[in-house]
């Protein structure tokens, strides 16, 4: 609604402003043509009572007034105008003097009476013409040149713009000319940055062929293409936050196949207010192109267990930590508190949080997860309310190499925050999943599997807190997912690389993640293991395909997609769900409740402190075969692992022979 306010005041300034130009033109040619013919024809004409004089003038400047809307000249785009358009100028002219020649006919004897004290038969009707005849010709010179020379300053204007783009700047289209694009614009004027804006195009049919500061809204966006090769575009701004789903998804796709650069406003729901729109525009990616809608999740659930509470995040300096911690602080906690063995990281958010003025403590705490006592030292100062996990090894392939480290980190980490949380009597612990936890074929899933058996064990003991898992599959844009690696291959030339034609995954943006995790925290009762809805699962290569687009090339032909084979412990497709479990609905028609599967407690523990005994020798082969007795469902490839494990060392051999040389 704001939106259209907006467009609707611009455009009715515009052609108000138009209008009262255009009646003190009319009224000055008017004044002239009868003044100066009746001082050529007429000499030493005395005039005494003008009423009916401004009356007819009055009626000329509405008349043509209204046939210049009638002909749609307050539409046109002067300083694109073309000789059909000066035509109907004088169309309009002709018009609206002929019409008024007729209501002059009808009240001729009352003008005439004006003239009272001169001949009667001085200024008959016949002898008006030479004024409406000098009337038109003034009239149709004066608009007609007058939009020539504003015609002729734009083009000066266009061609000073010829000039600058010599110098780097960007012919720019932008998608959508509402509230967002006018801001775009104005913020683009003032900034006098590198893009130089050309055109807008918009579905909106009262805003075609209107003017915006100066730049035409040229047509509607279906013809993209066409407007591209029009104004020899040399890069799009996608503009319309407000629109999603299967609509966005085609706008885009359409935008990344002119071979045309593509910057994106962000959605809605990503826009930092009080921020410059420029400042946050950022290339197309493949999450615009996924081509389903942004999951919504109920907000009040989560202010109503956060607001006022000390939130603990570990993990928090990463690609899911960081962005909890920025909804998280949308919810007004009292304090969150930062677990991370990454400083780097760490510390971009802290600085982050600075920047936005926080009204809550936020602190940062370096440590790993594997220290039992400096994790018991956390919770102790701080005494966190809540805890949500999401510190864990997540690369497939190095926890394949590494197993002895994925074991340490992912499982005895996570027991360590969990049985601390139980006797600190945090509330709600929220843990990270992954939909590789499901039968497990790799290390990683395998890891993630047994924190989910840890929480489902640890919540039928413990009293006071509330435990759960979020599992959900890949996440685009995190940190080491394979959309930064293809964008990173792209950039270098090519090729993008993809582990087989028919791989498909589960996706969904961070902040959909993210959401999920803080809504299964309102739901969060005793163990339960939540699971998004994703919809259908992506191929792989069609995502790397769409990014190539989206970044200005042509897959297979400027960059080329290879196949380079499954890595080890690698599905073709996941799965969010055991074949044990069954779904229960929640009150969020995205989210769903899986079955618990029985767990022998006595059994898994007993395990779980012979698995942390072998892990502390670095035996890889026997840490994978202990995992196979802690996770039943875990199948693991031996023969793959066993490759893997060769190829390592022979890496580390070549190392060593390298060192040993110099």
């Amino acid at each position: 609604m704001k939106e259209l306010k907006e467009i609707l005041k611009h455009r009715i300034f515009r052609t108000i402003l138009l209008v009262f130009i255009d009646i003190a033109t009319v009224l000055a040619c008017f004044y002239t043509a009868f003044f100066l013919t009746l001082r050529i024809f007429y000499k030493n004409i005395y005039f005494g009572n003008f009423n009916h004089l401004l009356l007819a003038s009055l009626a000329i400047v509405i008349l043509t007034v209204i046939f210049f809307f009638i002909f749609g000249v307050y539409k046109v785009i002067w300083h694109f105008a073309k000789p059909g358009h000066y035509l109907k100028i004088f169309m309009a002219i002709v018009c609206s003097t002929f019409i008024f020649s007729i209501i002059d006919y009808t009240w001729w004897k009352l003008l005439t009476a004006a003239f009272k004290d001169f001949s009667q038969n001085i200024i008959s009707y016949s002898n008006t013409l030479p004024i409406y005849v000098l009337f038109m010709f003034l009239t149709t010179s004066a608009f007609v040149f007058g939009r020539i020379a504003y015609q002729s300053l734009k083009m000066l204007k266009y061609d000073k713009t010829l000039i600058e783009r010599k110098k780097g700047k960007l012919r720019t289209m932008i998608i959508g000319a509402g509230f967002t694009g006018n801001h775009v614009l104005d913020e683009l004027n003032i900034t006098n940055s590198q893009y130089m804006p050309v055109c807008f195009l918009d579905d909106n049919v009262s805003l075609l062929n209107g003017s915006i500061n100066n730049i035409v809204v040229a047509g509607k966006i279906e013809n993209i293409k066409h407007y591209c090769k029009k104004f020899d575009i040399d890069l799009i701004i996608f503009a319309i936050p407000s629109l999603s789903g299967d609509r966005r998804t085609a706008i885009l796709k359409e935008c990344s196949e002119t071979g045309r650069k593509v910057k994106v406003i962000p959605a809605l729901a990503e826009i930092v207010e009080n921020d410059s729109f420029v400042g946050q525009m950022r290339d197309v990616n493949v999450v615009d192109l996924l081509g389903r809608e942004q999951i919504k999740f109920e907000k009040k659930g989560i202010r109503d267990y956060i607001a006022g509470k000390t939130v603990m995040v570990t993990g928090g300096g990463g690609s899911i930590g960081s962005e909890l911690c920025r909804q998280i602080a949308t919810f007004n906690p009292k304090r969150i508190v930062i677990v991370e063995i990454y400083e780097n990281c760490a510390y971009s958010i802290q600085q982050e949080m600075k920047r936005r003025n926080v009204k809550f403590d936020f602190e940062v705490e370096i440590l790993s997860v594997t220290d039992f006592d400096k994790v018991e030292e956390i919770y102790k100062q701080y005494h966190p309310e809540i805890v949500f996990h999401a510190a864990a090894h997540k690369h497939v392939p190095l926890m394949e190499t590494n197993p002895e480290e994925a074991v340490k980190n992912n499982v005895y980490g996570t027991y360590n925050v969990v049985k601390l949380a139980d006797k600190y009597n945090v509330e709600k612990f929220i843990l990270i999943s992954t939909d590789k936890a499901v039968n497990p074929t790799n290390v990683m899933g395998a890891t993630k599997r047994c924190c989910e058996m840890i929480l489902q064990t640890m919540s039928k003991q413990s009293k006071k807190t509330k435990f759960a898992a979020v599992r959900f599959g890949n996440v685009l844009g995190s940190n080491g997912s394979v959309i930064p690696l293809f964008k990173k291959q792209i950039e270098n030339g090519g090729p993008v690389t993809v582990t087989h034609k028919d791989i498909i995954r589960y996706f969904m943006t961070i902040p959909e993640a993210v959401s999920l995790v803080l809504q299964a925290g309102a739901y969060a009762e005793s163990g339960e293991t939540f699971v998004l809805d994703m919809g259908e699962q992506v191929k792989i290569v069609t995502l790397a395909e769409n990014l190539i687009r989206a970044m200005g090339y042509t897959p297979y032909v400027d960059i080329d997609i290879k196949f380079t084979g499954l890595r080890p412990g690698e599905k073709l497709y996941e799965e969010l769900l055991m074949g044990e479990e069954g779904l229960r609905k929640t009150a969020n028609d995205k989210i769903f409740i899986g079955k618990q599967i029985d767990i022998d407690e006595q059994l898994f523990y007993k395990s779980l402190k012979e698995m942390e005994k072998i892990c502390q020798t670095n035996d890889k082969t026997a840490v994978v075969n202990k995992l196979k007795d802690l996770v039943p469902t875990f199948k693991h490839d031996e023969v793959q692992f066993n490759k893997m494990q060769e190829h390592t060392k022979q890496i580390m051999l070549e190392f060593s022979k390298i060192e040993n040389n110099v």
